[in-house]
């Protein structure tokens, strides 16, 4: 598609040729464009919550600094007698089910009928839990809100160590990074901050028009997203070029009276003369730069404008489509789904925080700061973790990542991007706020993350191309069997947890692979090639290829 043209999608719908309807020199309320900047619908955020993708900040290098991880004054919903009445109320007969079941569960003394009691009480927990999801785009009463976060659905069930620490933890997002609880995540969902998860999307006929006006609405959406992270993303690299080029300028003007001649300035210096090839290329450059910015504003103006012109055609079908399947509905069925994997089929589904079954450190709990906390680690060893190349540009961009309050060992992605935006939108990983080791949990959600970037990226030819070719050719080479994916997300575990420390665990050829597809970050690399010949000549291939090229 031309820069500037119509979506064909969208001209074919209305019947008309897809033809240019912005310029460059276009401002809104100018002819050729909205007056309305329809991007602003997008800049709204929750209490708690995360902004769009369309508002992620390209310029961002890394994750601000945590100045709290408790609160000086602790909560006091946990110290509420009224805690458990209030956390079953209003959720109908289901409520009374699972008050029954949980009764049984505790009173039983028989092995056997406790764990039917146990199997019996998961089934009907998750039945009640939706009717609490439900709500969470309103005002939670704090016992409803923290049994979605924490899964505390009675106090009393931990012992008063831990239910001291749990009512310390930080209850706002300060950091505005896109971490969430599970009633921020339900509330973003329902309220429209955030979009259904793509696993969830409800299937229709092509022949609907409402809804398949509202599915290219989406689409467009998504584009007007990715153009203006990008606009603002050239905006600060044309900014960082200026002051370059204005310090550079600035050296020449610099100069020193002639030996013997105190009214004369000397020559230009060699790294005066070096400053004027230099600046050669920074003007062309700025060339380059400006040149990118007049495409990224033609594609902004008309995602603008298709955006426009959609909500025209939905207002004219009637103000909008509804869907049968609400919303949080169907983000809860694709969360419970990830709370299983997340644990496992030989895991602790045990649905509740309990004493019984809770013994993580308070390092190794997955609240909010402590996940940040990792995250910025993995980063400091990962250069690209969270990276994603667009148009020769690799930008960073941390996914939403969902707090799931159970006793699961390992993280995953169930989405590595938005399927409308594929350049700047997030991805999705979930983490299990109780596993055993919260870096563990972390990398294995990060890795999968990874592989599915790197699989989208090469898409047909995820076998022979990028990470995923160069990992699946030497799978194959090993004649190693199982998984793919699941044995890359081990292989990268080790990758950050020994190798980066200088502990030789992978298999050679393997560990090239890693460095060249996954670098670690110029620290790493440095501290590394000291402490043995391997990373030695992995480092010195790393110079040699950053000298031709190739690289």
């Amino acid at each position: 598609m031309f820069q500037g043209e119509m979506d064909p999608e969208i001209a074919a719908l209305l019947g008309t040729e897809a033809k240019p309807k912005a310029s460059a020199g276009s401002f809104a309320g100018s002819p050729g464009a909205p007056a309305t900047d329809f991007a602003s619908v997008f800049d709204d955020n929750l209490e708690g919550g995360e902004a769009p993708s369309g508002d992620i900040d390209l310029t961002i290098a890394s994750f601000p600094e945590i100045t709290k991880r408790f609160e000086s004054i602790p909560i006091e919903a946990f110290n509420d007698p009224n805690y458990y009445k209030v956390a079953l109320s209003g959720e109908g007969d289901i409520a009374q089910r699972v008050h029954g079941i949980l009764q049984k569960y505790l009173n039983a003394k028989d092995p056997k009928d406790k764990g039917v009691f146990r199997q019996q009480f998961i089934l009907a927990y998750w039945d009640f839990l939706i009717n609490v999801a439900r709500k969470a785009p309103g005002k939670l009463p704090d016992p409803k809100k923290y049994l979605l976060r924490f899964s505390i659905l009675h106090p009393t069930f931990l012992d008063g160590e831990n239910r001291a620490l749990f009512a310390k933890f930080v209850v706002n997002d300060y950091l505005k990074e896109p971490v969430y609880y599970l009633d921020e995540w339900f509330k973003a969902v329902g309220t429209g901050t955030v979009r259904n998860s793509s696993t969830d999307e409800v299937r229709v006929a092509k022949s609907n028009s409402a809804i398949r006006i509202q599915q290219l609405l989406e689409k467009a959406q998504g584009k007007l997203d990715g153009a203006r992270s990008l606009l603002k993303a050239k905006d600060e690299e044309r900014t960082n070029q200026e002051k370059i080029l204005a310090d550079s300028v600035q050296l020449i003007f610099e100069h020193f009276p002639l030996d013997g001649f105190r009214d004369i300035s000397a020559c230009y210096s060699e790294s005066q003369k070096r400053v004027f090839g230099e600046i050669m290329e920074i003007l062309k450059n700025l060339l380059k730069v400006d040149h990118d910015l007049d495409l990224f504003l033609k594609e902004y103006y008309q995602a603008e404008q298709d955006v426009k012109t959609l909500q025209d055609k939905v207002e004219e079908e009637g103000g909008g489509i509804t869907v049968d399947v609400k919303a949080v509905d169907t983000e809860f069925e694709t969360i419970k789904q990830m709370a299983k994997m997340t644990i496992g089929r030989q895991g602790n589904h045990f649905p509740i925080l309990t004493s019984e079954y809770f013994h993580c450190m308070p390092n190794d709990i997955g609240y909010r700061e402590n996940v940040i906390s990792v995250m910025a680690w993995i980063e400091s060893i990962d250069a690209e973790a969270f990276c994603r190349f667009h148009r020769n540009r690799l930008n960073r961009i941390i996914p939403y990542v969902v707090l799931l309050p159970t006793y699961g060992d390992s993280g995953m992605c169930w989405e590595p991007f938005d399927r409308y935006n594929r350049a700047t939108s997030r991805g999705r990983i979930v983490v299990p706020m109780y596993s055993k080791n919260l870096q563990t949990a972390m990398l294995s959600a990060v890795g999968d993350l990874r592989w599915q970037v790197a699989k989208e990226k090469a898409s047909r030819f995820w076998m022979e191309d990028g990470l995923t070719g160069a990992y699946y050719q030497w799978f194959q080479k090993m004649k190693l069997k199982g998984d793919v994916k699941e044995a890359f997300i081990s292989d990268y575990i080790t990758w950050m947890l020994k190798e980066s420390e200088g502990t030789q665990k992978l298999d050679k050829e393997l560990r090239g692979v890693f460095w060249r597809h996954m670098p670690f970050t110029k620290p790493i690399k440095e501290k590394l090639k000291n402490r043995s010949y391997v990373y030695q000549d992995l480092f010195q291939r790393d110079v040699n290829r950053s000298m031709s090229d190739g690289y």
